[in-house]
């Protein structure tokens, strides 16, 4: 533990403070080193020389503070299991980074992750959810949202031509379509904003926002990346993909049952979110208690035959396996995820996620600590407002494969306990998007005995 104290003591301030030099990447052949926390104190070792580790073990306190209490308890608090990855909660209540200002929002952060980049969409995006901003005011301040509005609509009137150029050719049909309605929305919108109708504010921005989301969407062309082998063999959601869950509450004077709906992204992981869909579309969770509830977290995900962990492929009658897959929020064209390994083990200490633990009812898999690629069926929703687990300095982000949001019925999570169940999980928009999965596997095998029969 002291080893493990002082390791990340140092990286953190070495790659914090002035007490480094830049740092030599071709002096760091240490991935092939499999204990987490040997890799981490091989890096340091490898990176940085003996004078810099003592100026920056002096510095850490000053370092800390400046940078937040939130990146001193990722720092102390390293590699936490699926068993008890949240037994710390007091600790990341009382440490966490309440400077950060991180986007909470569900959708906006399915928005953000879509692998584009066309400036005039994204520019009427920002414009559209400022407004949230203008919606805490008492009394919502219009001129805010009236000037949003305004700019949102110049962009859309004015840039229209800009803006489908990026649509994807086979989806042009379907982006010209929903430009129409955005901009149609938007003169209804600025309607609102003239009659100060404060209550209907929200819900347009809602639907202008939802437009926007479909406008991105159509401007992914095909698949952003190749998924590495051996990994391009397994269930792959090439895409997105929504799934509802119906849960059955017990015990629960305010609510009984319910629907939540999540939005599965296969963009930044599509092999953790095809192994899930997968799995939905076997049924495998169908039926299946909530496993853990304790404030934190809603976990389910393992089956109830005792001495298993996971799902039991049928095939080869072996547990399947899913590796840690994590997409950096800031990548190169064309770049795949990171599998096998957390950011910090390979030196990704101040990147962020594509899809960070910042929403209530963020998705993500269990694993056991000391193994990055020991996930198979278990998952967690995380329940603690992102306050407290700001982007990049929490214990989660770039540590375990996040692959979705709930972006409805999210306060049934509040409401679920360890004994309620799960009683259907359905894909309902986006299955054509899942390869290698259960039915292609069928039809393969069908085909296979229609061919030996003739």
């Amino acid at each position: 533990l002291e080893r493990l104290l002082l390791d990340n003591k140092t990286m953190f301030a070495l790659t914090s403070s002035k007490c480094a030099v830049s740092p030599s990447t071709s002096r760091l052949p240490v991935t092939s080193i499999r204990n987490p926390m040997a890799r981490r104190f091989a890096i340091v070792k490898a990176t940085f020389g003996e004078s810099e580790r003592t100026c920056a073990t002096a510095s850490f306190s000053a370092e800390a503070k400046k940078f937040g209490a939130a990146v001193l308890a990722s720092a102390i608090i390293a590699g936490p299991s699926s068993a008890s990855i949240f037994e710390h909660t007091s600790v990341i209540g009382d440490l966490a980074g309440l400077e950060a200002n991180p986007v909470t929002n569900a959708r906006a952060l399915l928005r953000n992750a879509l692998p584009i980049d066309n400036k005039q969409i994204r520019d009427v995006q920002r414009k559209l959810e400022s407004i949230s901003d203008d919606l805490r005011v008492p009394g919502v301040r219009f001129s805010g949202v009236e000037s949003s509005v305004n700019g949102a609509y110049k962009v859309v009137s004015n840039d229209s031509q800009k803006i489908l150029a990026a649509v994807a050719p086979d989806k042009l049909k379907d982006g010209s379509t929903v430009l129409a309605e955005l901009r149609r929305e938007l003169e209804d919108f600025k309607v609102i904003v003239t009659n100060r109708d404060k209550q209907e504010v929200p819900y347009a921005q809602q639907r202008a926002l939802d437009l926007v989301g479909r406008l991105e969407e159509d401007m992914v062309s095909g698949f952003p990346f190749d998924v590495p082998a051996p990994y391009d063999a397994a269930p792959l959601l090439k895409g997105r993909a929504t799934v509802e869950v119906e849960v059955k509450v017990k015990d629960n004077p305010n609510v009984d049952a319910g629907i939540m709906t999540i939005v599965l992204d296969g963009f930044n992981a599509p092999v953790t979110a095809g192994n899930f869909s997968d799995l939905v579309q076997r049924g495998f969770y169908d039926g299946m208690e909530i496993q853990r509830s304790d404030g934190f977290v809603v976990q389910s995900g393992k089956p109830s035959s005792k001495g298993q962990d996971g799902f039991i492929d049928p095939v080869s009658r072996k547990e399947r396996i899913v590796p840690l897959e994590i997409m950096p929020k800031t990548r190169s064209k064309n770049e795949a995820p990171v599998y096998d390994f957390t950011f910090e083990d390979v030196g990704k200490y101040r990147d962020e996620p594509a899809l960070p633990f910042n929403a209530f009812g963020t998705l993500a898999m269990a694993r056991r600590e000391a193994e990055p690629n020991s996930a198979s069926s278990q998952f967690f929703f995380l329940l603690k407002e992102s306050e407290l687990t700001p982007s990049g300095t929490n214990i989660l982000d770039g540590r375990y494969s996040v692959f979705g949001y709930v972006i409805d019925g999210q306060d049934l999570l509040r409401e679920l306990k360890a004994g309620d169940f799960i009683k259907s999980i359905k894909i309902v928009d986006g299955s054509e998007n899942l390869v290698n999965g259960t039915r292609d596997s069928a039809a393969m095998s069908e085909s296979t005995l229609t061919a030996e029969m003739d």
